[in-house]
């Protein structure tokens, strides 16, 4: 392992690089310049990296290495500062039981496993949940009746934390005795006329909306179609032959339903943790980093239906002299 790091290598040479330069580091770090030269070289040989290059008007140029080093010394420092906050908030009793809130198209076992990371940091807080749309429960987190919450996006609002943690792909749900399921991957056509079960325009507005938003940049129209608030009512409608629904993959169906992707689409539903900018308990952000390391680690180690954040697919663009292809992948 790599004992010999410290925290004060990564200031120091995140404020040499910064600064573009010893002199200028060694003030805003208010230190001797050859201290700073000495924790740099030591940095840099026990790594067996190369962080910047001195230029000959004195200033340095960061390599690859440097570069990447900045955002990933910022991440470890911001880290630092959050562990030590959270411990502080927890021995002066700050921290009490976890008022978490989950929107209905949020993966449920996701929540679960939020709730399950506090309650391993903090046996002895109970989590009391609560459940709502996606603008419901922002506003609850704003107004602080609720910590933090797991909710659908987009969403935009000045008062709240906005932290992405997963991207789920989005597949077709059709009946198994209907035509169509005949088919492994459907085509963008098959979709006329049979996609016809959305989310509810005033139970689920953001889902909802961006569901017409982005069938509509590709030319799709939907006038007529049944409505539903919740993923299990979805499935209920498309199970009486109400039409399609656009659904999670990896979501538990009914045993008359199946699912099939669409060729040459790349769906998502983004999932993100939201909590007052200002006003939460200290513990919320990391249990975000927590829940973001294991669904990486998860993803490298097995397949996923879960997407990549790091990796985002490219948006297809419509063409007018071809079949239309959907596009909704939130970017």
């Amino acid at each position: 392992m790599h004992d010999w790091a410290e925290f004060r290598h990564f200031r120091y040479l995140l404020a040499i690089l910064e600064e573009q330069g010893f002199r200028a580091a060694a003030d805003v770090l208010h230190t001797a310049q050859p201290n700073l030269s000495i924790q740099a070289r030591q940095f840099q040989e026990n790594a067996a990296v190369r962080l910047f290059r001195k230029m000959p008007n004195g200033r340095i140029r960061p390599t690859e290495a440097g570069i990447a080093f900045t955002t990933l010394a910022r991440f470890l420092l911001e880290t630092r500062d959050e562990v030590i906050d959270a411990l502080i908030a927890i021995e002066r009793g700050a921290v009490g039981p976890a008022r978490f809130g989950c929107a209905p198209v949020v993966d449920p076992s996701l929540f679960r496993r939020f709730c399950n990371l506090h309650k391993t940091l903090l046996p002895s807080s109970s989590v009391r949940p609560t459940h709502g749309d996606t603008a419901q429960l922002a506003e609850e987190v704003a107004n602080g009746a609720v910590d933090a919450a797991l909710v659908t996006l987009p969403l935009k609002h000045p008062e709240l934390n906005i932290e992405e943690v997963s991207r789920d792909r989005l597949v077709v749900c059709l009946r198994k005795d209907h035509v169509l399921a005949r088919k492994t991957t459907l085509q963008p056509a098959d979709l006329e006329s049979n996609l016809t079960v959305l989310y509810h325009p005033h139970r689920q507005p953001e889902a909802h909306a961006r569901q017409l938003e982005q069938l509509n940049e590709v030319g799709i129209e939907i006038e007529e179609y049944s409505r539903a608030s919740h993923p299990s009512e979805l499935q209920m409608l498309v199970k009486e032959g109400h039409g399609f629904t656009l659904i999670r993959e990896g979501t538990t169906l009914d045993e008359a339903l199946t699912t099939r992707r669409v060729a040459g689409v790349h769906w998502t539903v983004d999932t993100a943790v939201i909590y007052h900018r200002h006003r939460y308990p200290k513990t919320v952000p990391i249990l975000i980093k927590q829940l973001r390391r294991e669904l990486a680690k998860e993803q490298n180690n097995s397949p996923s239906e879960r997407i990549s954040l790091a990796k985002k697919p490219p948006r297809a663009q419509p063409n007018t002299n071809s079949p239309v292809q959907l596009s909704l992948l939130n970017e």
